[in-house]
């Protein structure tokens, strides 16, 4: 099954006036989450929208046996469990996907 996770910041003004270095470390940290569950091929896609307001969000797509697994995938991302963003679970479909 597919899932998608959207996740927005707790502090949008975190954009603007820069991340302090306790919010870098725990991006670094979700970025590295997500490059690992990518490399694992669990993680579809990834990103974020250009933004630099509270209009911002992140888009997860990824694959999951069933919805509890996939909202422990979400849950265990370091800038949900550190409480720097807030997620949110959503069953997906993929139905059109490019090749590379």
């Amino acid at each position: 099954m597919e899932f998608l996770f959207m996740l927005r910041l707790k502090n949008p003004n975190m954009l603007v006036k820069g991340a302090t270095p306790e919010e870098s470390a725990i991006i670094d940290e979700h970025f590295e989450y997500l490059k690992t569950l990518t490399a694992q091929n669990v993680v579809y896609l990834a990103g974020r929208t250009l933004t630099m307001d509270e209009r911002t969000f992140g888009i997860v797509i990824f694959e999951s046996g069933h919805e509890n697994s996939a909202k422990q995938i979400m849950e265990n991302d370091p800038a949900v469990k550190k409480n720097l963003m807030s997620a949110e679970l959503f069953p997906f479909h993929i139905a059109l996907m490019r090749s590379k």
